[in-house]
């Protein structure tokens, strides 16, 4: 294992990305994409063949240079573009999404997605509602909103009160032209289907089933393939990074979510490899679950330690969960989520301060668990 720039070991999902194709099943070629995004190192776009061309799986980000790796990974599996019929996004984020629109507008493809699906450079539909911050009432909890990061991105400010989104004049001219259309690069990815949980695919001559696995975001879609146990992951499960969780979601109880879609991957058949958006493909789904539900099991166990230091805001409490290179927007929502998960479940209380941020007091001695969530969701199963 190599390392990065700190010294630490470099993660597989950190490492740059490959230009060589790899044939994971008959018809099922890993394209990677080189990203630089959020300390990643490439994204696994699969290429799916068939006697009509081929299927494209997550296009990685917007931009020229993302579009000429996509094309010369193409050319080196034998594919072109015009070879491509449909692309599918497994969520919305910009790494997966990014180069979705242009692609499928390049080749006359399908945009396939998940039926909440929405980005944050496409026109914001005003037949959904506006995802607000939380206020400081329980009697009345926020209903899960399709419009995803719509929602937050117009509020401009994060749910827990902490510093708005940062929006230079550029952006907000970049971003307005795109939703016209207008930047090639930046073409948004308006899906032509939208799929629910259940449905069937057909891609590379077999049939997968839509798995609707929210947790990551509110709208992430796993593919599952049952003939030959082949699951596309998407950021729902890496093979050494844990993904983030966090509290910019249309989804009321992300960490809750994330840990009942984890759970039910356990109940769909036999899983003989994983094919995740990042890192290398890994057989063992259940050690990998298992490894995951720890982790945050950590993350509860410590926000209650801090928590007896006193009723504290999240921007504080997540630069006692995180190391200081890491403080910022990503740490600050993934604490929110934990502490949201804490509080549903009678750990803490939350109150707004008059600088309009949000503030808990975790019971140090509660009891609420990753571990219990995730059993009792295997349970219901």
């Amino acid at each position: 294992m190599t390392a990065d720039p700190s010294g630490r070991p470099r993660k597989q999902e950190q490492e740059p990305a490959s230009p060589e194709p790899t044939e994971l099943a008959a018809g099922v070629i890993r394209l990677q994409i080189p990203i630089n995004f959020t300390g990643l190192g490439h994204v696994n776009s699969y290429a799916l063949v068939d006697d009509r061309g081929a299927t494209i799986v997550d296009a990685g980000l917007p931009g020229g240079e993302t579009w000429s790796a996509i094309r010369q990974r193409l050319r080196a599996a034998g594919l072109a573009i015009r070879d491509v019929h449909t692309v599918v996004v497994t969520h919305s984020h910009p790494d997966h999404f990014g180069s979705a629109g242009r692609l499928a507008h390049a080749a006359g493809a399908d945009l396939v997605a998940e039926r909440r699906f929405h980005t944050w450079f496409e026109p914001i539909p005003h037949t959904h509602s506006v995802a607000a911050p939380p206020d400081t009432s329980d009697a009345d909890e926020a209903e899960e909103d399709d419009t995803g990061y719509l929602g937050l991105i117009r509020a401009r400010r994060t749910p827990w009160g902490g510093s708005p989104f940062p929006t230079s004049r550029r952006q907000k001219i970049v971003r307005r032209l795109a939703t016209r259309g207008l930047v090639p690069s930046m073409r948004p990815p308006i899906p032509t289907r939208r799929v629910d949980d259940g449905d069937t695919l057909t891609f590379a001559g077999r049939q997968w089933r839509a798995l609707h696995t929210p947790g990551h975001t509110g709208d992430h879609l796993c593919l599952y393939e049952p003939a030959e146990g082949l699951l596309v992951s998407g950021d729902h499960v890496l093979p050494t990074i844990t993904p983030h969780v966090g509290g910019l979601s249309p989804l009321r109880d992300p960490l809750g979510s994330f840990l009942v879609s984890l759970a039910r991957l356990l109940e769909i058949g036999p899983v003989q490899l994983v094919l995740p958006a990042h890192g290398h493909p890994f057989p063992d789904l259940r050690g990998r679950i298992e490894e995951i539900v720890d982790h945050h099991e950590d993350r509860l166990r410590a926000l209650r330690e801090i928590g007896r230091g006193g009723r504290q805001t999240v921007v504080e409490m997540s630069q006692q969960l995180f190391r200081r290179p890491l403080w910022g927007m990503m740490a600050e929502s993934e604490t929110y989520a934990h502490l949201e998960f804490l509080r549903l479940r009678g750990g803490a209380e939350r109150v707004r301060l008059e600088d309009g941020q949000l503030a808990y007091s975790v019971d140090p001695d509660g009891s609420s668990s990753a571990r219990a969530a995730f059993g009792a969701a295997g349970d219901d199963d």
